[in-house]
């Protein structure tokens, strides 16, 4: 079974703050690559920092939710098609 979840990966470099940092003067010497998944649960936006090896897994997981979501919506609008004009969506598959 492989993974499936919602969200986006993102990959930030960071100012730490300190004024006397390398990074508070120069972008190119910011911190990081930090990788961020976010993703809602329960009507609130979450953001957790992944390793580069999660992030690579989330990555194939949110491909793979992407791929069930449009399968979901193709197979609705069949449905959808078959309901309300039958033998409309080409050869039955049910008979």
């Amino acid at each position: 079974m492989d993974f499936v979840a919602s969200g986006t990966i993102h990959v930030r470099t960071k100012a730490c703050g300190r004024k006397n940092c390398r990074c508070a003067t120069d972008p190119e010497q910011r911190h990081g690559p930090y990788h961020e998944w976010t993703r809602r649960k329960d009507g609130k936006l979450l953001h957790s920092v992944v390793t580069p090896d999660q992030a690579r897994l989330l990555q194939r997981a949110i491909a793979n939710f992407r791929k069930i979501q449009a399968l979901l919506a193709r197979w609705e609008h069949e449905t959808a098609s078959e309901i309300l004009n039958p033998g409309s969506a080409g050869d039955s598959q049910g008979e």
